[in-house]
């Protein structure tokens, strides 16, 4: 059998369009804004930005239209250095997202609309069996249709490959993934859709972890802001706080910059929780500058960021 190596992730991309303002409008209403960006984004593909610019070996599976928001994609994957595994539609336009980013504290609200990618099948996840079966670390979310997630989980976990659920964004999703799933991670949001209470205490997130544990999950890493990561699973119970060197100005993409740091730190042999602190690296840096993929670090500023934080 061919060595295992590097990171596949099944994902989405859109072209993020991100509005700066006060606030979001009311229906109706029209507002004036104070900034406007168009870059790469969606979940998987920011995700697999994020691995590559750490310094991983990344394959992307993924579907855009042939349109100029595709051509964008290709560009990033070209210059972070990740495989495209895409199919070009001509008759569907690549996903977009409408993000308010407020230009005061830098939280944010999402519309997403998957465009090409929200036809991910089944049958796309067998053709790119290969791919997915000869990496060490398999990733993917929710942006894409969920029984591809699940069949592509099934897929990787049959094959030892280790596996990393993000069930973002908060849609229903077969509970037969949570047995597929090496590490599940939420942020509070979408640990406490899941669990029913909110996620507003370690206690709380310690908890959120025992359940996702007993629903079959090997460990459970509740993303907390910036108050870092819950770590609950096979023998572990820990919060690793977050780390950053600058103030947060756009906190769109942090959860994929951790995906991404985390995985690729396992991809490199790192144990549970030096890889979270790749990830808390990755998302602190991230989150200092705007945009979702165009922020993500590379290896050399991660490192840099964990030397001066230990």
């Amino acid at each position: 059998m061919t060595e295992q190596r590097g990171i596949a992730i099944l994902g989405i991309y859109v072209a993020d369009t991100a509005y700066l303002a006060g606030r979001m409008p009311k229906i109706g209403e029209t507002i004036s804004g104070s900034g406007f960006s168009l870059g790469p984004g969606g979940k998987g593909s920011n995700q697999a930005v994020a691995a590559g610019r750490a310094g991983a070996e990344v394959s992307f599976i993924s579907k855009i239209g042939d349109d100029p928001f595709g051509k964008m994609a290709l560009e990033i994957y070209a210059e972070a250095g990740v495989t495209p595994c895409v199919e070009v539609m001509p008759d569907l336009p690549s996903g977009a997202a409408f993000i308010f980013v407020n230009d005061e504290t830098g939280e944010n609200a999402i519309i997403v609309y998957p465009g090409a990618a929200g036809t991910i099948s089944v049958a796309d996840v067998e053709a790119q069996r290969s791919v997915i079966e000869g990496a060490r670390v398999f990733v993917t979310q929710l942006e894409q249709p969920a029984d591809a997630a699940l069949a592509a989980l099934t897929m990787a976990r049959a094959a030892g490959v280790t596996t990393v659920f993000n069930p973002a964004p908060a849609n229903p999703f077969d509970a037969a993934c949570y047995a597929q799933t090496d590490f599940f991670v939420p942020n509070e949001t979408e640990a406490a859709a899941i669990v029913g209470f909110d996620i507003d205490s370690e206690d709380a997130a310690r908890r959120a972890g025992e359940i996702f544990v007993e629903r079959g999950v090997k460990t459970a890493l509740v993303t907390l802001g910036e108050n870092g990561v819950y770590i609950h699973g096979q023998g572990i119970s820990t919060r690793i706080p977050s780390i950053t060197n600058a103030p947060v100005i756009d906190t769109a993409g942090a959860g994929d910059a951790f995906i991404g740091g985390f995985s690729a730190a396992l991809s490199e042999g790192a144990d549970v929780e030096s890889a979270v602190r790749m990830g808390c690296a990755t998302a602190g840096i991230a989150v200092t500058r705007r945009g979702t993929a165009p922020a993500m670090p590379t290896r050399a500023e991660i490192d840099a960021l964990m030397k001066a934080g230990a």
